[in-house]
């Protein structure tokens, strides 16, 4: 299987065990959710995966090539990108220059950020097409502090797919932007491009059941379960542990 493969993938810290024999797929094209109770591992899962933390075991492999050996910035130059819980944003930029800054880096010219880069026709028009990808061209030349936080967490989609992952792991979306707002990270999960391998780590469970078409439970840095939402929802042990009433 091309793709994302993870086979027994442990984590200890100390005597503390926060990964314990995950196996997990994440093929081309997948909308798949990672969802589990508070201090379940989804984000030391996450932060497996990307490089920032190394594993005590277990192997990651991308494509059908072990990455687990390589660090975070060689994972995004191989396809592999995260999102993150909190914007990391350049708040007194303008949206155009975030998006500009990642696509620089990916071509090897972080160096030009002004000056003639501004210039450059083809970088342009790529920056265009993430804007409208996102309906941020009204926005683009507005400094990020002054957009409200659901269109900054537009902008920073769109910075990350400027890398142009094929793995996109998304850490909880929609946390923090207000419910007025939270239409607008639905659809631009739903504009993503089809190609793309898509990991959501979500507590909003109707963000999760409307996007996903696999849902994988995390209890204690272990998989519970996974199936589809029709399955995850009628699952007692998941309902108890996790979901309550609100899916049942």
């Amino acid at each position: 299987m091309q793709g994302l493969e993870v086979r027994g993938l442990r984590k200890s810290f100390g005597g503390l065990t926060v990964a314990q024999e995950i196996d997990f797929d994440l093929p081309p094209g997948a909308r798949k959710a990672l969802i589990g109770p508070n201090g379940a591992g989804k984000t030391t899962f996450a932060n497996l995966v990307t490089g920032k933390l190394k594993p005590s075991g277990g192997s990651i492999r991308f494509d059908g090539s072990d990455i687990g050996s390589l660090g975070e910035s060689e994972r995004v130059k191989r396809g592999i990108a995260k999102t993150f819980q909190i914007t990391t944003l350049f708040r007194t930029m303008t949206v155009r220059e975030n998006i500009r800054l990642p696509i620089l880096e990916r071509q090897g010219r972080g160096g030009r950020m002004f000056g003639g880069a501004a210039a450059d026709r083809a970088t342009e028009a790529e920056i265009d097409a993430l804007l409208d990808q996102f309906a941020l061209l009204p926005l683009a030349d507005k400094p990020i502090h002054l957009l409200a936080y659901g269109q900054q967490r537009l902008v920073e989609l769109a910075l990350t797919l400027a890398l142009r992952p094929r793995v996109l792991i998304l850490d909880e979306p929609a946390a923090g932007v207000p419910s007025s707002e939270s239409h607008l990270i639905l659809q631009a999960i739903e504009r993503l491009p089809a190609e793309l391998a898509v990991l959501i780590i979500e507590h909003d469970m109707d963000l999760v059941f409307r996007i996903a078409r696999s849902i994988v439970v995390l209890v204690n840095g272990r998989i519970l379960t996974e199936g589809t939402p029709d399955e995850i929802s009628r699952d007692p042990m998941v309902r108890q542990l996790y979901l309550g009433e609100a899916h049942v």
